[in-house]
């Protein structure tokens, strides 16, 4: 028999990848160009960081790397970059984690477009260094800031219809191991 504990982890793994799944299909319908030509926010990625910064076991580096990898090949995009980008942004704010437990939200909103800003400079590095062909760097910010506008959304989403929020400071599991 299989404890709670894990079960729940393993559940919210699944809703997570079921959850980008779902959002993934939703990026390959066509658009209506209600933007004016300019990039959507990244639903996916608001989803990911707000899950990581609410409850990091539920989506590990293994299972980030398992959905985005083939994301990137789905939507077309150079294999691996985004997939790394992401895995990169993501760890540095796994690592960040406690330290975002204690912050108000609006710093921990500046910071995730901070990193969203940086990972939008190194994918355009990396791919610059790399002689890939790479999306203009202006629609590639305007696509960080728009993601940045709606994590709040995300973090909502994630807290009140998931039911995935951070963890208290000293609190533990079942176990007795701190989160």
């Amino acid at each position: 028999m299989v404890d709670p504990i894990t079960a729940r982890v393993w559940t919210y793994r699944a809703l997570f990848a079921g959850l980008v799944l779902a959002l993934a299909l939703g990026r390959l319908l066509p658009d209506a160009g209600f933007l004016g030509g300019l990039p959507g926010p990244d639903l996916i990625l608001a989803f990911t960081v707000a899950w990581v910064l609410r409850r990091p076991a539920y989506a590990p580096a293994w299972l980030i790397v398992a959905v985005f990898l083939p994301l990137d090949f789905l939507l077309h995009q150079a294999p691996g970059i985004g997939a790394l980008a992401i895995l990169l942004l993501t760890e540095f704010l796994r690592a960040r984690q406690e330290l975002s437990r204690s912050l108000p939200f609006s710093l921990e909103w500046a910071l995730v477009a901070a990193v969203l800003l940086a990972m939008v400079a190194g994918t355009q590095l990396l791919m610059g260094l790399f002689l890939v062909p790479r999306p203009p760097l202006g629609l590639d910010l305007v696509r960080a800031l728009f993601t940045a506008a709606i994590y709040p959304l995300g973090v909502v989403v994630t807290q009140y219809v998931f039911k995935v929020r951070k963890a208290s400071p000293g609190e533990v599991d079942a176990l007795g191991a701190r989160l």
